[in-house]
């Protein structure tokens, strides 16, 4: 079972509640401790994650914690794009043409 503490990233799905068909990632503010319900359930409150990591809406869940599941591990961060290198201004082929040159009179 999964220890309900504040900050707590879940997967909430059918396995905890009914309701949940469609899984959602839920970010544990507490658990309401002052409201009855049955033996093995839970109020909870949170906020709804969305894909990206934000919260998009604060709610108030009823839901088995044995049902609740760790949130599936978040991406990596993406691989920057390749550099993009600009062709050499006109300016920059001129001296590097002029020093060739140049060390071809030394020699």
């Amino acid at each position: 079972m999964i220890e309900l503490r504040a900050g707590a990233l879940v997967q909430v799905t059918r396995k905890a509640s009914p309701q949940f068909v469609k899984p959602i990632l839920f970010r544990l503010i507490r658990v309401r401790t002052e409201w009855i319900t049955y033996d093995g359930w839970a109020w909870l409150d949170g906020y709804q994650i969305d894909a990206r990591g934000d919260a998009v809406a604060r709610r108030s869940i009823y839901v088995r914690p044995a049902g609740l599941q760790p949130a599936p591990p978040a991406p990596g961060p993406a691989a920057p794009p390749p550099a993009r290198r600009s062709p050499p201004r006109q300016a920059d082929r001129q001296v590097s043409i002029d020093r060739s040159l140049s060390d071809r009179d030394t020699r």
